[in-house]
């Protein structure tokens, strides 16, 4: 059972149904209206011109239950229109005939599901209605992901070009002072200027470390908190840095 406070703040499923048999949107509405407690808002079209122009004007529609066989038209034609206009609303495609040639090429303009009129109980529609919408859901989440995932990716990439640039032009600076530093040592020094020239080896050294660190930091883990929240690139170090 479902809970009646959950039933309560759940939306409202809004079908249009394209479909010239007012008949068979009557059995449609009564199908959905009985199914399980959830609330549909059924919207019949009885012509494809129709069905256009409501989708159109509502931005509301959750998904579109059409028939296959229209005066002058057919719903494949539909489908295409709705292709053409980059709807991205879910579709359910009707027929009266078990046409498997006319299923693939539903399929082909990106119909969910498809379904034989006959075939329909009480509950097949709105379970299907219910799967499709659940399905197109995931699916949306999923191509999330993968968005993020590739911003990570690129964002990780380009930090990684961006290190090695950096390190890049400190080895020049870092080379010359180190031959100037040679140069000095084979000189004649006294103690001071020995633990002067120490002081710097050592500081310089440490420079020297940093940099090939640096270098050598690899930003290939990507961390996803959550679908809805930013991706993070996080550095992992090499085996030398490791604990």
């Amino acid at each position: 059972m479902i809970p009646s406070a959950l039933k309560k703040s759940q939306k409202p499923i809004t079908v249009l149904l394209a479909d010239d048999d007012i008949g068979f949107a009557k059995i449609v509405q009564d199908q959905l209206q009985q199914f399980q407690n959830r609330e549909f808002k059924l919207i019949w079209k009885e012509n494809i011109d129709e069905a256009l122009q409501e989708i159109q004007s509502n931005h509301s529609i959750d998904l579109i239950v059409t028939d296959y066989v229209f005066p002058g038209t057919n719903g494949l034609e539909f489908c295409l229109q709705l292709n053409q206009m980059n709807s991205e609303i879910p579709i359910v495609f009707l027929t009266a005939t078990r046409d498997f040639k006319l299923a693939i090429e539903a399929m082909k303009l990106g119909v969910e599901d498809f379904l034989i009129k006959e075939d329909l109980s009480e509950s097949v529609l709105p379970r299907t209605i219910l799967n499709v919408l659940e399905r197109v859901r995931m699916q949306k989440q999923i191509k999330a992901v993968e968005k993020r995932m590739f911003i990570a990716e690129k964002r990780a990439e380009a930090i990684r070009e961006l290190v090695v640039t950096v390190c890049h032009e400190f080895n020049n600076p870092l080379a010359a002072i180190k031959i100037s530093a040679d140069l000095i040592r084979r000189q004649s020094l006294n103690d001071e200027e020995r633990n002067l020239l120490k002081t710097f080896e050592e500081s310089f050294q440490k420079i020297e470390t940093e940099v090939k660190r640096l270098r050598d930091f690899s930003f290939e883990r990507i961390d996803f908190h959550s679908v809805d929240g930013p991706p993070s690139v996080k550095t992992t170090p090499t085996k030398e840095e490791q604990p």
